[in-house]
């Protein structure tokens, strides 16, 4: 049984329990603890708390000593965002790989396998998946997390990834509502917009969420966008006309609502933290995810403190709050309830450090994920190649310390290859130069959004017409190259199925 500290108030209590902070270091802080104990509900897990599934399980257990029904969340999409696998690349391919392949069973056998590891860690939440459909192919922060630009293959891709992971014990966090997708600008910057008219974000951007709704997701996540057909004032996270009254009361969804990391810019540099999250509770959000950048106890005292005070002058409801902090226990019941018969038989069955029932649907996935398309200069790589990796600024949602490419794993089947780094108007000299007279293997990451990268595919292939091509981003840019293979995504597993092309395995 969960205990709460004596003096602990009503009010306090469902401020901690709304809100969903992250924390430093790979065991729980003291803070965190003692946090628990006074009613907080929830923990963020990032990348920075992750060193071994075994010790994330230890980790888990940890919280749970404190507070048996706690939510542990993660941001685990898999493909490209990674946060258990986050040093070595992901064993799943993300969206665009499985929407490429358009086999729904395929796609519910991946998140079950997903949401299998996630139990058998002790994560009950995933912030996954991602119901964005990729309608705006400049995206800076969508892109490959989408299942891909069609409406039908998002949303139905979309319900078989919630039921997939729900199937395993773990609650499905369907985002970024209302539709991230059609934006140009990210919100980890500032604030994005769309300005679709309310026929077009009806039957295309709100597709996805209502199937998500229908498979049953646990919960869904807000997305800090302005959408001016829905609300012209208000971004989506705010906003009680999108939150209350579409969400809740138009698509009858009745679960929890997560705000995205409320220290984003869009919300952070134009609202500040504490009055952006009274005011996403206000309007119907039931939990305030923050951590991803701030993640000690004042931060979470801030916060809760914000709440009361809000309360108290009256500016946020008191029912409204405690409504609130009850959608949280309440899915916290339900983790709890599924924990002794989905968590327990996953550990039992493999152990947290188990990966080889993973990696099997993973790599099947992601092979089969793979477009290969063989050019005039086509000629078998049979000899340690060069790989130049074209390599973009990595976006937030990804992180730049997660490995990507093909050069590690080609290392492996063809002993000797070497690889660099490049970026900017050069890179493709550059490349040649280091390249010497080594066959290259050109790795680029949407190369139709980066002019530098496609004029260094030019400069390469100009001097060796027999360079081998892989897109790990969103492939819209003709096929090109001896060989050009599109992944649909730079997870480990993805770039494993792409060497394997390229050593004629």
């Amino acid at each position: 049984m969960t205990t709460i500290a004596s003096g602990t108030d009503t009010l306090t209590r469902d401020a901690l329990a709304v809100l969903q902070p992250g924390f430093t270091g790979t065991s729980a802080p003291s803070w965190l603890l003692r946090r628990l104990g006074e009613g907080l509900a929830s923990v963020g897990l990032f990348g920075r708390n992750i060193a071994t599934p075994a010790q994330v399980a230890a980790l888990t257990a940890q919280l749970r000593a404190e507070r048996d029904d706690v939510l542990v969340a993660i941001d685990e999409e898999g493909g490209d965002v990674t946060r258990l696998e986050v040093r070595t690349g992901s064993s799943f391919p993300g969206n665009h790989a499985l929407g490429a392949v358009d086999d729904t069973a395929l796609t519910e056998a991946v998140a079950h396998e997903l949401g299998r590891r996630l139990a058998a860690c002790g994560v009950n939440l995933n912030w996954a998946p991602s119901a964005d459909i990729n309608s705006n192919s400049d995206n800076p922060v969508i892109g490959v997390r989408s299942f891909g630009a069609d409406t039908s293959l998002v949303a139905r891709h979309t319900a078989a990834y919630v039921s997939g992971l729900q199937s395993a014990g773990v609650a499905a966090c369907t985002k970024h509502f209302p539709g991230h997708g059609d934006t140009a600008i990210d919100s980890h910057h500032a604030m994005p917009r769309i300005d679709a008219e309310l026929a077009v974000l009806e039957s295309r951007e709100l597709v996805p969420f209502r199937a998500a709704i229908e498979a049953g997701t646990r919960a869904v996540m807000t997305a800090h966008i302005l959408v001016p057909a829905l609300d012209p004032v208000h971004p989506a996270t705010l906003s009680r006309r999108i939150l209350t009254g579409l969400l809740r009361e138009e698509l009858g969804y009745d679960g929890l609502i997560v705000t995205d990391g409320m220290e984003m810019q869009a919300i952070s540099a134009t609202y500040g933290i504490e009055r952006g999250s009274v005011l996403a509770i206000a309007a119907g959000a039931d939990a305030i995810c923050v951590g991803g950048g701030l993640s000690d106890e004042p931060t979470v005292l801030r916060l809760r403190d914000a709440l009361v005070a809000a309360v108290r002058a009256g500016e946020l409801p008191e029912e409204r709050l405690a409504d609130a902090a009850a959608r949280v226990r309440a899915l916290a019941t339900w983790t709890a309830s599924t924990r002794s018969t989905s968590s327990t038989a996953a550990t039992s069955e493999a152990g947290p450090d188990a990966t080889d029932a993973s990696t099997d649907v993973g790599l099947v996935a992601a092979r089969r994920a793979l477009t290969v398309t063989r050019g005039a200069h086509f000629a078998p790589v049979t000899e340690a190649p060069y790989v130049a990796a074209l390599t973009p600024v990595a976006n937030i949602a990804v992180g730049d310390e997660t490995p990507w490419g093909v050069a590690a794993e080609l290392r492996r089947m063809l002993p000797g290859t070497e690889t660099g780094s490049f970026t900017g108007e050069r890179a493709g000299a550059e490349a040649l130069a280091a390249a010497g007279s080594h066959r290259v293997v050109a790795v680029v990451r949407d190369a139709h959004r980066h002019s530098w990268m496609a004029q260094a595919l030019d400069t390469l292939l100009a001097a060796r017409p027999d360079t081998v091509v892989v897109e790990m981003g969103v492939p819209q840019s003709p096929p090109r190259g001896a060989l050009h293979i599109a992944t649909h995504g730079a997870a480990r597993v993805c770039g494993l199925a792409a060497a394997e092309a390229i050593a004629g395995a």
